[in-house]
C-alpha cells in the first residue's frame, strides 16, 4: 500500500496543469503494477533494455517515456511503443529517431533538453541554441517536438534551483505556441519548485517508489 498512498497523496497536491511521470527505473514489475492499480498510467524509463523487458512484461496500456540519455544505436529498440522522449540533446539524435519512426509507421512526441544545470556532468542543448534547432527539425516528418526538458543542478541551494528552472521557464515562454506546450522540469527533491515556475510535467520516482535499488 506504501506505493499507492504516496501516489496518490502527490498527485493530490498536483496542479491540474501538471502530469506525473513516474520514474519506474530499476524497479521491479511489482512496483509499477501497485502504481499502475492505483491509476498511474505514465511511467519514465533511463534505459533502453530495462524499458524494452518491462514494456513486453506488463499493461498495454502503459505510456512508456524514455527519460536517460538516448545513444542512437538503441533507438530502434524503443520507436515501436515509445510514447515520448525526454531527453534530445543532439540533432543526429533526433534524425535517427525520424528515421526509425517512419519505419514504424509512427510520430514519435519529443522534447529537446537543454544544459541549465551548473554541472558539466549534465548534457543538453545550450539556451541560445533552441530556437535554431527548431527551425532545424520542422522538416522532420516523423516527430513532433512538443516542448522542453531539463534537470537543475544536483544541490540542496534553492535558490540555484529556481533561477536554474527560470532560466529554462524563460526560454519555453519565447517560443511556446499551439505545439510547444510541455515544460518538464521537476524530479523527487524539487518538484515543488519546478511547479512554482510553470513545469508542466515532474518526473518523480523515489517520492513514490521508496529509494531507489543500486
Amino acid at each position: 500500500m506504501y506505493i499507492a498512498n504516496q501516489l496518490i497523496s502527490i498527485k493530490s497536491k498536483l496542479p491540474k496543469t501538471v502530469t506525473l511521470v513516474a520514474v519506474s527505473k530499476t524497479k521491479p514489475n511489482a512496483d509499477i503494477q501497485a502504481a499502475y492499480n492505483a491509476g498511474q498510467r505514465i511511467f519514465g524509463e533511463n534505459k533502453v533494455q530495462e524499458l524494452v523487458k518491462k514494456e513486453e512484461e506488463l499493461p498495454k496500456d502503459i505510456q512508456w517515456h524514455m527519460i536517460g540519455h538516448l545513444q542512437r544505436n538503441k533507438v530502434k529498440f524503443i520507436a515501436p511503443f515509445v510514447a515520448l522522449i525526454h531527453a534530445i540533446d543532439n540533432l543526429k539524435l533526433l534524425q535517427e529517431i525520424d528515421k526509425r519512426a517512419g519505419q514504424n509507421n509512427r510520430k514519435i512526441d519529443c522534447l529537446l533538453q537543454v544544459h541549465i544545470a551548473k554541472e558539466d556532468t549534465k548534457f543538453g542543448f545550450e539556451i541560445h541554441e533552441i530556437k535554431e534547432v527548431l527551425l532545424t527539425t520542422s522538416s522532420f516528418k516523423n516527430i513532433s517536438i512538443i516542448g522542453l526538458m531539463g534537470m537543475a543542478t544536483f544541490t540542496n541551494d534553492n535558490n540555484q534551483i529556481k533561477e536554474e528552472f527560470e532560466s529554462l521557464k524563460t526560454v519555453f515562454d519565447s517560443i511556446k505556441n499551439d505545439k510547444l506546450t510541455t515544460l518538464s522540469m521537476g524530479m523527487s527533491g524539487d518538484y515543488k519548485l519546478a511547479i512554482e515556475q510553470d513545469s508542466t510535467m515532474v518526473r518523480v520516482g523515489s517520492a513514490i517508489f521508496g529509494h531507489r535499488n543500486k
